[in-house]
């Protein structure tokens, strides 16, 4: 009988949520992983037995959560954490990897984070299609794409309403709708030609009044996070393909693959180069400084 079984998403370059892995685990008596830390958002659901993770808190300090079928639990990108099955009990899951710009918000709506990664159900009848959404995802490598991703959202709709600790979703303001806007429309237009004055001219609104309120809101001026969000996905594409550096910069918006190296090593003080062949605490540390960019 299998024990175990692993599967990677295509690269489809999707922006708002995309699935990296997905799997499930019979695990044996003890079986463990970590201490780790992930680059993207993994949530496993426990289907039988038990097991215990340890998470750092977003203070640092490390926790212990004991947890049962039914239950499930939420490592965030950047969090070092350890799980282990139990020992005369051991745990069977089935987990997701995935992130995006929505995967933060998705998360948190569940009343998910890093402080709170344990997830409850209020009802066995709402879980039911948590458990039947994210065990459809472990057991269909064989779709496609997108039919995977259609499932992902209605596992994450699912989890946010069986949640015992969801959180009401509060109504948006005037301000918050246009920030709302120019996000989507960079997600949307970053590969183009693309400047700030086409941002607000696409939210309707003056140059000056919407670079003022975005740098208000975001912590970042318009440029800034554009340029970060563009850096963001040239990472993803760098770690995920082998593309050229100068198709990749062409595929962030930059058509100039000189321009576009400038900018990545004043960003990271790395040439994109010298990034894709560096060993992997290089990365993760390039790869920190744009997390927030991706959906974290």
């Amino acid at each position: 009988m299998d024990q175990y079984s692993f599967s990677i998403f295509p690269n489809e370059n999707f922006v708002d949520l995309t699935i990296y892995q997905y799997g499930w685990e019979k695990c044996a008596p003890l079986h463990s992983f970590g201490p780790a830390v992930r680059n993207h958002y993994l949530f496993h659901l426990v289907l039988a037995g038990h097991g215990t993770l340890c998470s750092a808190a977003s203070d640092g300090v490390d926790h212990e959560y004991h947890l049962s079928a039914g239950s499930g639990f939420l490592i965030c990108p950047g969090q070092v954490n350890t799980y282990w099955a139990d020992e005369q009990d051991p745990w069977t899951y089935a987990w997701v990897e995935i992130d995006g710009i929505q995967a933060q918000k998705r998360f948190e709506q569940a009343g998910l984070d890093r402080d709170h990664p344990v997830y409850k159900a209020r009802t066995h009848q709402l879980h039911q299609p948590v458990s039947q959404e994210i065990t459809y995802i472990a057991n269909h490598k064989d779709r496609s794409a997108l039919h995977l991703l259609g499932h992902l959202y209605l596992f994450l709709d699912a989890l946010t309403q069986a949640s015992a600790s969801r959180r009401e979703v509060r109504s948006q303001s005037q301000k918050g709708f246009y920030i709302q806007e120019a996000l989507t429309y960079i997600a949307q237009n970053y590969q183009r030609d693309i400047t700030v004055e086409k941002i607000a001219e696409a939210c309707n609104l003056n140059r000056t009044y919407f670079g003022r309120m975005f740098k208000k809101t975001i912590g970042h001026t318009p440029q800034e996070y554009l340029t970060r969000f563009r850096m963001a996905r040239a990472i993803d594409l760098m770690r995920s393909t082998d593309y050229p550096i100068s198709r990749i910069a062409q595929m962030v918006g930059y058509p100039n693959p000189l321009h576009f190296t400038k900018v990545f090593k004043k960003e990271f003080g790395i040439s994109p180069r010298a990034w894709r062949n560096a060993d992997p605490q290089v990365q993760m540390n390039a790869s920190a400084l744009v997390e927030e960019f991706s959906g974290k």
